[in-house]
């Protein structure tokens, strides 16, 4: 591995993580040298790289530090291109417009000997087969998870059964052929979890929920609320 990428590995992987990494732990992913990695961060703080630790302490990256947005290595161009094809294909129609939109902007921005990467990928995401259509505006429930705001719901079960829900969202489920939308429900008074091609109708409120967005979900991530919805 050539110096220079070398030294924007390190800043990738402290950039990951929020806790101190010590040179060990560094140079076990780099596959490379303790004293390597000693040598390029004092490079690294020279440059003005704020990154703040010590020898046996461990070292971490500063917040408020950007790397310049077109440096991506090969394999991230990989995983982005990756990513795209499967959220164009299993998404909803808004969010597969934006995988597409992303893909062609990485394809126009990088350096000709990456553009490959994004043209002829190693990689391939199975296109969509038997997909559920939503029966809500999935833009509209994205805004309101970003809110903190609720939404009533008219919920259809498996049995056939309607009910209405007023619900706090959290997280939208993309799986293979179905959306699961993760809420808490004033109903039930507990997590649960809506198939959106079973929604009969939705009325998006202004009402903010009065849970801490943060505080509930690390609630719902607790609950493991991604299985099979649950009807009562």
């Amino acid at each position: 591995m050539r110096r220079a990428d070398r030294l924007f590995q390190i800043i990738q992987v402290l950039r990951r993580t929020r806790k101190p990494l010590t040179a060990d732990a560094i140079a076990a992913e780099l596959e490379t040298s303790k004293r390597t990695v000693y040598r390029d961060i004092a490079t690294l703080i020279g440059q003005r790289v704020p990154i703040r630790g010590e020898a046996g302490m461990g070292y971490i990256l500063e917040k408020g530090f950007d790397l310049p947005p077109l440096m991506l290595t090969p394999d991230e161009i990989e995983a982005a291109v990756l990513g795209a094809q499967w959220v164009a294909g299993h998404a909803d129609t808004a969010l597969a417009r934006a995988a597409e939109d992303l893909m062609a902007k990485i394809a126009d921005t990088v350096p000709e000997r990456l553009r490959p990467f994004v043209l002829e990928p190693a990689s391939r995401a199975r296109p969509s087969w038997n997909r559920e259509p939503d029966r809500m505006d999935m833009v509209r429930t994205r805004t309101q998870i970003h809110e903190g705001k609720k939404i009533t719901l008219r919920y259809r079960d498996e049995q056939g059964r309607d009910s209405q829900r007023t619900i706090w969202p959290i997280a939208v489920g993309y799986l293979e052929a179905v959306r699961l939308l993760a809420a808490w429900c004033e109903l039930r008074n507990d997590f649960r979890s809506f198939r959106t091609d079973r929604v009969v109708d939705a009325t998006y409120l202004d009402e903010r929920y009065p849970e801490r967005r943060d505080v509930l979900r690390a609630k719902w991530r607790q609950s493991l609320v991604w299985g099979q919805p649950k009807d009562n």
